[in-house]
């Protein structure tokens, strides 16, 4: 049996859980899209999922007696499977239910007494912002669908939360690589992270990612067509650092552009903006995109969802080099997002064309 994540509500989700209804034969499929945003669909069995599910708990010391909290969608990877860690354990599994809220969510996990929970870096940046201390039966927090700056994850932990960093990706059923509970009374940092024991990873000669593991996807499903996975080893199009047991994300190889005859990491160069804010301008509300350009082959475009910011792109300008300096900067208000809170930059960009347009 074949189930499409997108299409099925919570109570359908939990029965597709639920021992006698869960076959080794069903198939669950999760939406996702690529570089090119074209929609597809990664197809999971049974045994991948908990396969995954199995070495996050061996990582993060679940048991029997812990309680998993869902505050992440079902019919994303990151939420259906820290559903399946609680099935896997056979442990307590609390779900937060309706719109997300800092307030009610910290109220929430300290009601469940929840031991284990994932979130994105904009809900621990809402947690952060609010202030509030984490409850103490909380032993691990981890932090998918992108990454917090050292500076937020040390005062995550100051304040008692959790926080562990990890990278994952929808075609490994969630996590790959995840920091140990023994690093949460350590300084934060975003990487390196360790690999779980059920992978093996390494660098092609073009410094991409190329995993293998039980975990992996078994197939995808493009324009209604299905294709089977081919070989033991996926080849991802994040670039990776990969040395002994360890793994640093650089980015996705559709982050880099060429501009001016020089290869661009767009996400260098947001970084380094931010940097320069010093704290003004909240990670998440800027983007840089790009457009087609005759002389430079590729332009930088600086979009902010609030006001732009004239004294801090003036002093970007005047520092940064020729092909990475912007040819243009304008507000966008309400950033195209994921229900997980990731850009859409594709989206944003199209947003950017029309109203240039318009």
């Amino acid at each position: 049996m074949y189930f499409n994540l997108e299409k099925e509500n919570t109570a359908k989700i939990e029965r597709i859980l639920s021992a006698g209804f869960w076959t080794d034969g069903d198939t669950v499929s999760f939406q996702t899209s690529g570089s090119t945003g074209m929609a597809k669909q990664i197809i999971h069995t049974k045994q991948s999922l908990l396969a995954s599910a199995r070495a996050v708990n061996n990582w993060l010391c679940v048991d029997a007696s812990s309680v998993w909290g869902l505050a992440l969608p079902l019919h994303h990877v990151g939420g259906f499977g820290v559903a399946a860690r609680a099935y896997a354990a056979d442990c307590e599994f609390a779900f937060y239910e309706g719109k997300w809220n800092p307030i009610s969510f910290a109220k929430w996990i300290a009601e469940k007494r929840v031991t284990h929970a994932s979130l994105v870096p904009t809900q621990i940046h809402d947690l952060l912002t609010a202030g509030f201390q984490a409850p103490t039966t909380l032993i691990a927090l981890v932090v998918g669908g992108g990454k917090i700056t050292p500076e937020a994850g040390q005062v995550a932990r100051d304040i008692g939360w959790p926080v562990l960093a990890s990278y994952g990706m929808t075609e490994t059923a969630s996590q790959i690589a995840t920091q140990s509970i023994d690093l949460i009374h350590t300084p934060y940092a975003s990487s390196p992270l360790e690999l779980l024991p059920i992978w093996e990873a390494e660098e092609t000669p073009e410094g991409l990612l190329r995993i293998r593991g039980e975990a992996l996807f078994a197939g995808t499903i493009e324009n209604g067509i299905y294709r089977h996975r081919e070989g033991e080893w996926y080849t991802t199009q994040d670039r990776v650092h990969v040395s002994d047991n360890n793994l640093t994300p650089l980015g996705r190889t559709d982050s880099q552009v060429k501009v001016m005859g020089e290869l661009i990491n767009l996400e260098a160069v947001e970084k380094r903006f931010l940097e320069l804010a010093q704290g003004t301008i909240r990670e998440g509300t800027f983007a840089v995109i790009t457009i087609p350009d005759s002389r430079r082959e590729n332009a930088l475009i600086a979009v902010f969802e609030r006001a732009c910011p004239e004294q801090i792109i003036t002093a970007y300008q005047s520092q940064a080099l020729g092909p990475e300096r912007f040819v243009r900067w304008i507000a966008i208000e309400d950033f195209p997002r994921t229900d997980l809170g990731k850009l859409r930059r594709i989206e944003l960009r199209r947003m950017y064309l029309e109203q240039c347009s318009g």
